[in-house]
């Protein structure tokens, strides 16, 4: 769980690196202000999952998470749409963003079924 604490942390963290090179225009502006609250808001969401005051409270914030890093995956396609120079960058949040979304889904799937079979 530290360890997927530090990945949400590192990935706002790299999102936010992302956005102050990328060159000022309305369209940088519009959609990194999306991506700097999205991309943040899934490891604040995360940890406020681990601090759950029940299995349902605990699978609803992951859920919260889960959209949150959907959401931030979509910004970062549209941002690589409009700057093919920071192309390499940017698929590299697109896989980190994959692949925590995987994760965070899967959480929620085994959670769900450990609370079914007890």
């Amino acid at each position: 769980m530290q360890d997927l604490k530090k990945r949400f942390k590192e990935f706002a963290i790299q999102c936010a690196e992302l956005i102050q090179q990328l060159p000022t225009n309305i369209i940088n502006r519009a959609y990194s202000n999306q991506l700097i609250r999205s991309s943040s808001s899934t490891g604040a969401n995360y940890r406020a999952a681990l601090r759950g005051k029940s299995t349902a409270d605990f699978i609803n914030k992951l859920k919260i998470v889960e959209e949150e890093i959907d959401e931030s995956v979509y910004f970062l396609e549209l941002l690589n749409h409009f700057n093919q120079d920071f192309q390499t960058k940017i698929e590299a949040l697109l896989k980190e963003g994959d692949e925590l979304t995987a994760i965070i889904v899967q959480s929620i799937k085994t959670t769900r079924s450990r609370t079914r079979t007890s």
